[in-house]
């Protein structure tokens, strides 16, 4: 027969709550602006990207 552990075992981490930090937010958001500066070659479209995401930040 398996063992099984409980539930309140298997977490190690609590939860965090809150918002993310801005820097990690930009960090995520950078890979993403330069595929699609290289997929649709244009600045525009990396432009409308750091836009969307200045406005995510409250910027």
């Amino acid at each position: 027969m398996a063992h099984t552990a409980p539930l309140t075992h298997l977490r190690t981490r609590p939860r965090r709550t809150g918002r993310r930090h801005p820097l990690v937010a930009t960090l995520m958001a950078l890979p993403l602006a330069a595929l699609l500066l290289v997929v649709f070659d244009g600045w525009e479209t990396v432009a409308a990207q750091a836009s969307s995401v200045g406005v995510m930040l409250g910027r």
